[in-house]
């Protein structure tokens, strides 16, 4: 009985540092030299790619993706030729792109996620289609919630399609 008493405080002390030791083990973070972006792709669309480490096992976190985008967009008729005048449109605005993923045993999760340009409001006329000129992504970011503080992406992310003489 005296033996009990005394080893319950112990066992209880031990199992309390051990759960310590593992809470702390888990800080979630970035890996910073994975987390990139590419792009944009022949729709516009830009790869938001990123490595998170920390995070403990098998645990299921939402990570997003954002960026300022601006967009143009024009009328080209079918032969593939714009009017004299054709109607166009900049968009401009933020983007984001969210996605549920799991961390596994190892505590990491890799994965990518897509942005895609702001979407044009203009209409065109019934022999004309939409077409995106270019598209531009700034201020690229990637987050999830217990990481903190956003990772941000260097650089400014633009392609051309096509010009308007």
């Amino acid at each position: 009985m005296r033996r009990a008493k005394i080893l319950a405080p112990i066992m209880v002390a031990v199992l309390l540092m051990a759960s310590i030791g593992v809470a702390l083990a888990q800080s979630p973070h970035f890996i910073s030299r994975p987390t990139n972006a590419s792009g944009p792709d022949a729709l516009g669309n830009l790869t938001v790619n990123f490595k998170i480490a920390g995070l403990g096992s098998n645990v299921w976190t939402t990570v997003t993706a954002s960026a300022d985008a601006t967009a143009e967009y024009a009328c080209r008729n079918r032969g593939g030729n714009f009017p004299s005048d054709p109607k166009k449109q900049e968009v401009a605005g933020p983007v984001t792109a969210s996605g549920g993923f799991e961390s596994g045993k190892n505590g990491q999760i890799t994965g990518s996620l897509t942005l895609r340009p702001p979407a044009a409001t203009i209409s065109c006329p019934g022999n004309q289609q939409l077409v995106l000129l270019n598209v531009t992504y700034t201020n690229v970011a990637v987050s999830e919630p217990n990481v903190g503080t956003p990772q941000p992406i260097p650089g400014t992310f633009s392609r051309t399609f096509l010009t308007i003489n």
